[in-house]
Formats: C-alpha cells, sequence, structure tokens
C-alpha cells in the first residue's frame, strides 16, 4: 500500500549519491544546481546568498561570461598535454604571478595540499643542499591546515584531521601560532623550515600578528630557515591584496596557493625564491595536470579581474562593510564573543554552537560554513556586493535575534 509520500529531485539524487560516493563528506541535504555572481539556485528552485563560495573558491562567482569565454577559447585550442612540452598560457599565468610578487619561480599543481606537499618538498630539498642532510626538521603552527594529502596532514596543527592515520610523516613539530618565544625555543641545526598560514582558515579565522610576521621572518633569515606561508586560502585577493603576505609586509622563501586561482577550475600553484627554487632540479617534482592550458587559462582570468578591473579595491571596500555590519551585530548580540578577519576573509566566534545558526540561516537563503568548532567563516566570492552583504546580514540577524529569544 502506497504512503503516497513524493520524493524530491534532491531526495532522489542524494538517494543515488550514498550508493556510489564514498562517505567522506557530511553533506547538507541541498543540491546546488546553477549560479550567477554571489547567488545560487538548487535543485528546487530555491535562491541562496552564497557566502561559501566553494569554501573561497569562486573567486569571480558563478557564470562571469569572461571567464566561460576564456575558457570555452582555450578548449577549442588544446585543453592539456604534458609538461613535457612548454604551453604559452602556463608561462602567461607564471609571468604574471612572479611579476606581481617578491617570488620567482613557480610550480603548478592541482590543488592546495599538493601545493604544500611541493613545498614540503623543496623546503628539505633546499635545507640538505645549504646545510648538510641534518637539515630536515620542519616546524608548523597549531591550529594550522594544510590539506590531506600525508604530508600536509602532518603538517596539520589539528589532531582531529590525524585521527587513525598514523604513522604521520617524521620531522615536523607544532609550536602555539602568534607566539614568537616558542617559536625561537624550538629551532634547532637541524630545521629546515617554518610553515604556517598568515590567516588561519580551518583553525578559526585568525590573523597573524604583524610583529610577530615580521619577527618570524627576521628569525628564518638569521638561521637561513625557510619560511613558507601557506596562501591557500587567504591569497588570491582574499584580503584585499593580491597576496595575503602583502597586507602584512613579510616576504616568505615560499607560498602556497589553490582555491581562488582557479576560480572554479582545479589549480595549485608553489612559488619561492631563486634561491630556495634553485634546489629543485628535472624529476624531483611533477604533476600531470599541473598548469596545463584549460587550469592556466582559468589562473589568468581571475588574475586579470584582480589587477585589471578594480578587483582589488573593491574587496578591500566591501570587506570593510562586512566587518562593520559583524561588528554591529556582536554589539547587539552577546553570543557574538568575536569577530576577526581581513577583507572578504571574515569570523565570528560565538558561545553557542554554530551548526544550529548555520543550519537555520541556510534555511532563510544564506549559505555560510564554520570553521573551528565554534567559528562561522564569511568567504563570499570577490565580487560580491555591498547590497548582498546587507541581505545576508539581515538574515544572519534575523536568525540570531531568534536564537536570542529561545535561550
Amino acid at each position: 500500500m502506497s504512503d503516497n509520500v513524493t520524493t524530491t529531485k534532491t531526495e532522489a539524487l542524494i538517494q543515488r549519491g550514498k550508493a556510489v560516493v564514498m562517505n567522506t563528506y557530511s553533506q547538507v541535504p541541498i543540491a546546488l544546481q546553477w549560479g550567477q555572481g554571489s547567488t545560487v539556485w538548487d535543485m528546487e528552485g530555491k535562491k541562496y546568498l552564497d557566502f561559501v563560495a566553494g569554501i573561497a573558491v569562486n573567486a569571480l562567482g558563478h557564470s562571469n561570461p569572461d571567464y566561460i569565454q576564456n575558457l570555452t577559447d582555450q578548449l577549442h585550442r588544446i585543453a592539456h598535454c604534458s609538461n613535457l612540452y612548454w604551453t604559452e598560457p602556463q608561462v602567461q599565468l607564471a609571468e604574471t604571478l612572479v611579476n606581481n610578487s617578491d617570488l620567482d619561480k613557480v610550480f603548478f599543481c592541482n590543488s592546495g595540499t599538493e601545493a604544500v606537499e611541493a613545498a614540503l618538498k623543496l623546503a628539505r630539498k633546499y635545507g640538505k643542499k645549504a646545510h648538510g642532510s641534518h637539515r630536515t626538521d620542519i616546524i608548523a603552527m597549531e591550529g594550522g591546515f594544510h590539506g590531506r594529502t600525508y604530508g600536509a596532514v602532518s603538517a596539520t596543527g589539528q589532531p582531529k584531521y590525524q585521527k587513525d592515520l598514523d604513522p604521520l610523516l617524521p620531522g615536523i613539530s607544532h609550536v602555539p601560532y602568534n607566539d614568537l618565544e616558542a617559536l625561537r625555543q624550538h629551532i634547532t641545526p637541524n630545521t629546515c623550515a617554518v610553515l604556517m598560514e598568515p590567516i588561519q582558515g580551518e583553525g578559526g579565522i585568525r590573523p597573524a600578528d604583524v610583529d610577530y610576521l615580521k619577527a618570524v621572518k627576521a628569525l628564518c633569515a638569521e638561521h637561513d630557515i625557510v619560511l613558507i606561508f601557506d596562501e591557500v586560502q587567504c591569497g588570491i585577493g582574499r584580503t584585499g591584496h593580491l597576496f595575503a603576505y602583502q597586507h602584512y609586509g613579510v616576504n616568505p622563501d615560499i607560498i602556497t596557493l589553490a582555491k581562488g586561482l582557479g576560480g572554479g577550475f582545479p589549480i595549485g600553484a608553489m612559488m619561492a625564491t631563486d634561491k630556495v627554487a634553485d634546489a629543485f632540479a628535472p624529476g624531483d617534482h611533477a604533476a600531470t595536470f599541473g598548469g596545463n592550458p584549460l587550469a592556466s587559462v582559468a589562473g589568468i582570468s581571475v588574475l586579470h579581474d584582480l589587477l585589471h578591473n578594480d578587483l582589488l579595491a573593491h574587496v578591500q571596500t566591501v570587506g570593510l562593510h562586512l566587518i562593520q555590519h559583524l561588528t554591529t551585530l556582536q554589539e547587539k548580540f552577546p553570543v557574538i564573543t568575536d569577530v576577526r578577519g581581513i577583507g572578504l576573509m571574515q569570523g565570528i566566534e560565538l558561545s553557542v554552537p554554530t551548526a544550529p545558526i548555520v543550519t537555520a540561516c541556510r534555511e532563510n537563503g544564506l549559505l555560510l560554513v564554520g570553521a573551528g568548532a565554534d567559528v562561522i567563516r564569511f568567504v563570499p566570492p570577490l565580487v560580491v556586493t555591498k547590497t548582498e552583504i546587507d541581505q545576508a546580514m539581515k538574515i544572519l540577524e534575523d536568525v540570531l535575534t531568534k536564537t536570542q529569544q529561545e535561550q
């Protein structure tokens, strides 16, 4: 006998997915169908403001016409070829990154975790080449997140990501973030690199102190230790500067990039100064798809808008607008214990569970994502408008008001 229950398109898709997709994500029960700018629609036609942006990936928003045209044009030429051969898009993307940074060489890969793996390998190669075989130890930060491959997860300073994965990569240790003395005491003659995020993302949207970063740079320079900045989430315009290190005025020896670099197309990059990059020789590292023509064109498209269409200035302006809104909400709602971040990478720390608030916002048309146990992060597309921020903050305010009334 039928119970006359109708299965929605979303429910049907979820059932299909659970049958064949490995259970590695706690996915919410919606299926996104298409997007435009900072707005997305699900399979049932419901509209959302997207303040997740693929977790800081969709820098140009959804369905950017120039981005689509550039990728389409490249598909009509050549989508992929091996790195056995030169291609103009890869060289052009590398030139743009180098010419607008303080780094000299680029290695392309497919993701942030691969960029971190490349950085760890290069740092150890440089340490041994410059100082001998004992230079292998890497110091990373508590609360940091660097990816899911074995080297990257070993460098991640959050035990929850390492559960049941031991033994981890040896020679990597962790010290408290923003604590110069702890780092100083941990350095030994075997230390080859210090790895950190200028703004911790998964660790709760925690920016580094300016004086701390400058002192870390001086300490690394004193001991010829490779300073690696993981800018996978905080780079590519998210702070209102092309690179997060430019906000601080502290130049690293290596930076890792991904997420926003491709605007939705998978690409990662590891950049280094000539001094460090020269430790790599042909055969030392590789990536089959790294910097292929299609991925490179995606990167070129993102960088063009950031550098030539005033998008960086826009990020600074709307970033301040977002901060003002969040600060006002903090004054109104005691459950917000902190507001922190730079540009369009912001977080609010709460004294109540974040999951119900994220869920309620989604039900009311705003997509948000957590960052750690007690922080909600805001990483919308870099093209988000002040009006869209106003709309998003109104939804959040209504949800917080209801939460406060129910307490």
